[in-house]
């Protein structure tokens, strides 16, 4: 405990300012290339923008309270769950953190120019993705960023990471089905074929 605390402690810190900076790269990139934003919020008070500043604000709180955390002793604050703050939880958690930021990148990389955050209100552009990891599920970009949720959970195990993560699956569930409204409303019957072979989840 000694060793992986700090160890953790630190990682966390540095994970989520690499993932902040990794993706303002990123859409910054894209958008110099391409000329428009991968990063699509939706119309002002709909559910997909609400989703967006949920996700926002908890990605905020998440990226500050873990970059203080390696400066200044803040865990009684976010009650720190004690039977769970241990090395095994805690290196379970860190491992997740990469296997998931692994599992967004490669799903990233395989979407290509497909990829975006939010819902495209472009209609001329995009084709529907039903191969590889898109042809076991319809949703497993979503599905790697909450198994993330969870190893941020099981490397802070605290009420705030609970929070965090209660708030972050209810945020990601309910946008996979505005996406997959979207979808449908594009593709028609080449996405009701996908939608009935492939499950949402698993």
């Amino acid at each position: 405990m000694e060793v992986i605390e700090p160890l953790v402690r630190h990682f966390l810190g540095i994970f989520f300012l690499m993932i902040g900076l990794q993706f303002a790269g990123r859409s910054l990139g894209l958008y110099q290339r391409m000329h428009f934003s991968h990063i699509n919020y939706g119309e002002r008070g709909t559910a997909p923008w609400w989703h967006r500043q949920i996700f926002n604000v908890f990605r905020a709180l998440i990226l500050g309270i873990c970059v203080v955390r390696i400066f200044a002793d803040v865990d009684g604050w976010l009650g720190v769950f004690g039977p769970l703050y241990v090395w095994p939880v805690l290196l379970a958690g860190m491992l997740l953190l990469i296997g998931s930021y692994t599992a967004v990148n490669y799903l990233q990389a395989y979407m290509h120019e497909d990829w975006r955050s939010g819902i495209d209100p472009r209609k001329d552009q995009r084709k529907l993705l039903t191969s590889g990891p898109f042809g076991r599920s319809r949703n497993p970009l979503f599905m790697a960023v909450m198994a993330g949720q969870l190893g941020f959970f099981l490397a802070l195990p605290s009420v705030f990471s609970l929070v965090c993560l209660v708030a972050g699956v209810l945020v990601i569930t309910r946008q996979a089905r505005e996406e997959e409204k979207a979808l449908a409303e594009k593709f028609g019957e080449d996405y009701e074929r996908y939608r009935v072979r492939v499950p949402r989840w698993f």
